[in-house]
């Protein structure tokens, strides 16, 4: 008997900056190595992904950038920090900014100070050499290359 999976939604966001760069946290837990994503979380209750979006953005960041277009959505099953596994239903959202936008850590939860090691501004040229980095999703690559010319509509 296979017991049906939790369905968790969260907003994701592609942060790119002025140089074209992508903006992922270094994330490590006890599920999996060291891995690069992007800034985003989990709906709360009553919250639409656009609303998670700009929230996660703010609580992330400590910036309050316009949200941009829709970009891609992904469904997979895996499980963060200390949940157990659920099926994930994410939507991605562009925000373009200035240069380097510094990171404000104030907002992050205890689960997110353990589990965020580090952050990077990624160059679509760092990403496709990733000397051993590993990007989750694995297409980011891809979707900032889109994003840069143009292939998206965002």
């Amino acid at each position: 008997m296979t017991l049906a999976l939790e369905i968790r939604r969260s907003a994701r966001l592609i942060i790119i900056d002025s140089n074209n760069n992508l903006l992922l946290f270094k994330y490590h837990d006890e599920h999996r190595d060291p891995f690069w994503a992007t800034v985003g979380g989990e709906l709360k209750p009553g919250e639409s992904y656009l609303d998670a979006a700009r929230r996660e953005l703010l609580e992330e960041t400590g910036s309050d950038a316009k949200i941009g277009s829709f970009v891609r959505e992904r469904e997979e099953i895996y499980a963060v920090a200390r949940s157990t596994p659920a099926r994930w239903l994410e939507k991605y959202f562009l925000v373009r900014c200035k240069s380097y936008l510094p990171i404000n850590q104030d907002g992050w939860t205890d689960e997110e100070r353990d589990t965020i090691r580090d952050w990077k501004w990624w160059s679509l040229e760092d990403m496709k050499i990733q000397d051993g980095a590993v990007f989750k999703p694995d297409w980011l690559p891809e979707a900032l290359e889109s994003v840069i010319y143009g292939n998206t509509g965002a």
